[in-house]
């Protein structure tokens, strides 16, 4: 296979490679009944000023599968680390003691494990719908390889090696949208 071709089969799997750890990032925050400190990613605290992570002002554990505690580094920041979990709207109410802040994971109810399954499959489908614009993207580049003097078998069989990337990938987005629906579903 030319080398040309090979650049292009590297490069689009590394993009897809790109795409799925996305669409894992997003599959994790949705949340499954039970606490994971990957509830709280993407909540930014008010720290002097920055919006800064929670993670970074604060120790998360989780001492059981329904809740979480956030031991920040510094006392004062009980109070702007609360608001920011509100503000968040996770659909949990903070607890502070004047020392930790508390999360009390709620059991899901049947109707919001099925919200949650429906959001699941919204996500695996963007991930999905990304995988294959990456392979149309792959695809241009390897045509427009003719002009570079490669031949249409060459260029045929590198569009054969792509689709069976973009097969292999979507395969992956599948089973990470299948083990979060179990996860979900799991009461």
């Amino acid at each position: 296979m030319n080398d040309l071709i090979k650049k292009q089969l590297t490069e689009a799997q590394a993009t897809m490679d790109k795409a799925i750890a996305h669409c894992e990032s997003e599959l994790t925050k949705i949340r499954a009944g039970k606490a994971s400190a990957g509830m709280l990613d993407g909540i930014m605290v008010d720290y002097y000023g920055n919006a800064t992570p929670l993670a970074q002002v604060g120790a998360i554990n989780t001492p059981d599968a329904r809740t979480l505690i956030i031991q920040p580094w510094e006392k004062n920041m009980l109070v702007p680390i609360e608001r920011a979990i509100m503000e968040a709207n996770i659909g949990i109410n903070p607890q502070n003691d004047g020392s930790i802040i508390r999360l009390v994971v709620p059991p899901l109810t049947e109707e919001r494990r099925r919200e949650l399954v429906k959001k699941v499959k919204e996500e695996a489908e963007r991930g999905r719908i990304t995988v294959r614009n990456i392979r149309k993207d792959a695809n241009e580049k390897i045509k427009k390889l003719k002009a570079e003097s490669v031949s249409d078998d060459e260029i045929k069989t590198g569009e054969a090696e792509v689709q069976k990337i973009t097969d292999a990938y979507i395969i992956k987005v599948d089973k990470h949208a299948e083990l979060k629906e179990k996860d979900i579903m799991t009461v």
